[in-house]
């Protein structure tokens, strides 16, 4: 076996070979090493299967750095109703030690969408459907919209997620149990999360307020969004569905950052 020189293992001539192969050197005394054609092809076989990976990913195009992103931007993430449950409340609703299906992950590492759902009532009405997010909390908080606490007939306000203090309580029906709130339901505030280290290349910190400019024909400038600075995040805004209705947003769409 015999190859061209810098190294190129996709350049190798491997001259036909009979019998074994003796390979020989002197460090403090020859060594012999007897090598059978089978061990000669798979080497060469894995040499060669490097190369072309290598040459693969060489012929990429160049992906567009971090360093060349607008760091002012921001990708939108639109929330619909949902309820996050803690561990006695799962096993009210579900059964005792009853535990999330995992249906669909969220882009906040960690978080995810189950496909378990519950039906919540208020004493004007009920919501069906009502999607669980895990994993499960210390604290049940379920998130509507304003337009939901009409048809359930209560007013949650608006509130930062944890913020449950002097919020309305509600029933909440799965398909074990039945549970009662004391409180727990809000309208989430929007938000933005990111990470530490991005919030301080803008300048910002954790629980500032900015400004945010959408574009397009429903396009304006929203107000007092709250930054989320927090390590393990992934940098999204979070709006609500009547939020994403009134500027005309969806998933992913960008939007500007704007120091107030």
């Amino acid at each position: 076996m015999t190859a061209k020189a810098g190294g190129n293992t996709a350049g190798w001539i491997v001259a036909p070979m009979k019998g074994p192969v003796v390979m020989s050197g002197q460090d403090e005394q020859d060594t012999i090493m007897q090598i059978d054609r089978p061990m000669i092809d798979r080497v060469i076989a894995e040499l060669l299967a490097q190369s072309l990976t290598v040459s693969a990913e060489q012929a990429k195009p160049a992906a567009k750095g971090d360093e060349d992103r607008d760091p002012w931007l921001v990708p939108i993430g639109v929330s619909n109703r949902h309820i996050h449950l803690s561990r006695p409340d799962m096993d009210a609703l579900f059964g005792p030690g009853s535990e999330l299906t995992r249906m669909k992950a969220m882009k906040q590492p960690g978080q995810y969408a189950a496909e378990e759902t519950v039906t919540i009532r208020g004493p004007k009405g009920q919501i069906g459907k009502v999607r669980v997010l895990g994993p499960l909390r210390k604290e049940t908080q379920i998130e509507v919209s304003v337009a939901d606490g009409f048809t359930l007939g209560i007013k949650p306000p608006l509130r930062m997620s944890g913020k449950l203090e002097q919020s309305p309580g509600i029933e909440v029906i799965g398909p074990y149990g039945t549970i009662r709130k004391e409180r727990g339901v809000i309208v989430a505030l929007r938000h933005i999360h990111m990470l530490p280290a991005e919030a301080a290349k803008l300048g910002l910190k954790n629980g500032e307020e900015v400004d945010v400019e959408v574009g397009g024909v429903r396009g304006g400038i929203m107000h007092n969004v709250k930054i989320r600075a927090a390590e393990a995040s992934f940098m999204e805004m979070h709006i609500d569905v009547e939020e994403a209705n009134a500027f005309g947003l969806k998933n992913d769409v960008m939007v500007r950052i704007r120091k107030v």
